[in-house]
């Protein structure tokens, strides 16, 4: 009989036990399974900021990328004029290494000249040039009262250095000082006329 009662206990003791245990179960199933739903909105946040920050990150990189293409071909294009126009110029220069000293040229001296004097307001000056335009100053010099040429040559494509006689003032009007001059409205202009340095 005593078996027979502690038996019952234990099994009373079990079943009890057995509930308990259930019932902590059941409640810890409940209790993750309402986290679970509760968290399932901030998932989703997360992951549609994940994405977003992807699609932001993806198109920033894109962007760079494409500036960057565009860049370089900017950057060629430019070499490209800046190669153009340099060949243009030393062709241009070699031509008028070698051109005629007579007839336009007379002119062009006449005018070169007179700029120069004009700029630094007399005609009292020195005037230099190259041995191939050396005549065609000597010449044109006689328009210019208090002029005079230089028996020193420079080295120069044509055209004249003129001074002031007290030495204080200096006009570079050769030709290649000209040229120096508007090789930059050139190059911006031939620039523009092709869409390049925009």
């Amino acid at each position: 009989m005593a078996s027979s009662t502690l038996e019952n206990t234990i099994n009373k003791i079990l079943d009890q036990t057995e509930k308990t245990i259930i019932s902590d179960v059941e409640s810890a199933l409940h209790d993750s399974i309402t986290t679970l739903e509760n968290s399932v909105p901030k998932l989703e946040q997360e992951f549609d900021k994940i994405i977003s920050d992807g699609k932001k990150e993806a198109d920033k990189i894109e962007k760079q990328i494409v500036g960057s293409a565009d860049l370089e071909a900017r950057n060629k294009q430019l070499m490209a004029l800046e190669d153009a126009v340099t060949r243009v110029f030393e062709k241009s220069l070699d031509e008028i290494k070698n051109a005629d000293r007579s007839g336009d040229y007379a002119n062009l001296i006449k005018s070169l000249l007179d700029d120069a004097t004009k700029i630094l307001g007399t005609t009292n000056v020195v005037v230099h040039t190259n041995s191939k335009d050396k005549d065609v100053v000597s010449s044109t010099l006689s328009q210019f009262p208090g002029a005079e040429l230089s028996s020193e040559l420079v080295d120069c494509l044509g055209g004249v250095i003129v001074k002031s006689k007290d030495g204080a003032m200096t006009f570079d009007n050769s030709i290649d000082a000209r040229i120096d001059r508007l090789k930059p409205l050139i190059r911006k202009e031939i620039a523009s006329k092709f869409g390049v340095g925009n």
